[in-house]
């Protein structure tokens, strides 16, 4: 198999994935899509050099991560330099009820702090506590308790910005 074919049946099975998670972190669409990007970019620029040290999905998600906190750094950075504007903001053409849904769920998502929003995408995408504990590095007991913390604490955002 070539490493194109081998690179195309990566990218079907894992972007799904990694839109979830860069969606999560960033909270807009066409963000999340230049940073799904980004990062096939550099699992196709380093597939060769990739050693077999960790699963595959491992390996994409860390690149992911990796781009999601760099740009979040650089938005943080520009944010600082802005004024404060408005913490959620939902398109009032949006016709359909579920995708107003969806999208303030990501924008919620987006206000958690950055290694609690790996873990709740990963939940969400519903992979294993093996499999998260591997990729962040935490222990799967440790891994429940933050889960648990965070989903209270991601309810308590939605119901903000759903009563809006």
């Amino acid at each position: 198999m070539t490493n194109k074919e081998n690179f195309e049946i990566i990218y079907k099975e894992y972007a799904p994935a990694i839109r979830k998670l860069c969606l999560s972190y960033t909270g807009d669409r066409d963000n999340a899509e230049d940073l799904i990007q980004e990062t096939f970019i550099t699992v196709w620029k380093k597939l060769d050099s990739f050693r077999n040290d960790a699963k595959l999905s491992t390996w994409i998600y860390r690149i992911a991560i990796n781009n999601c906190l760099t740009s979040m750094r650089k938005k943080h950075q520009h944010l600082e330099k802005m004024t404060n504007t408005s913490c959620i903001d939902i398109p009032e053409d949006s016709s359909n009820e579920k995708i107003q849904q969806i999208d303030l769920l990501y924008k919620c998502i987006s206000k958690l702090k950055e290694a609690d929003r790996v873990l709740i995408t990963l939940v969400l995408d519903e992979k294993p506590y093996e499999q998260i504990a591997e990729i962040t590095g935490i222990t799967e007991n440790n891994l429940r308790v933050k889960i648990y913390r965070i989903k209270k604490e991601l309810t308590e955002i939605f119901h903000k910005y759903a009563r809006l």
